[in-house]
């Protein structure tokens, strides 16, 4: 395989793992209780939000930290 091609598939891959990660998460969470009664969409499109800006955040900051540590040995 070719490096970008690696990379693009451990992107993939961590991208997936934190989506499902921050799902878990969030159904920890009582969100009903600050959304009016009988709103059930759009509670639910809430989370799907909150879970996709949750997971893109999280593996933006793991992949760029695996990114940096990698190039760590350019250094010396």
């Amino acid at each position: 395989m070719e490096p970008f091609g690696q990379q693009s598939l451990v992107n993939i891959i961590v991208n997936l793992v934190f989506l499902a990660v921050s799902w878990w998460a969030i159904q920890g969470l009582h969100i009903e209780k600050f959304l009016k009664s009988g709103r059930v969409v759009q509670a639910r499109l809430l989370m799907i939000l909150l879970t996709i800006a949750l997971a893109s955040l999280v593996s933006t900051f793991f992949l760029n930290y695996l990114s940096w540590s990698l190039q760590l040995k350019y250094l010396f």
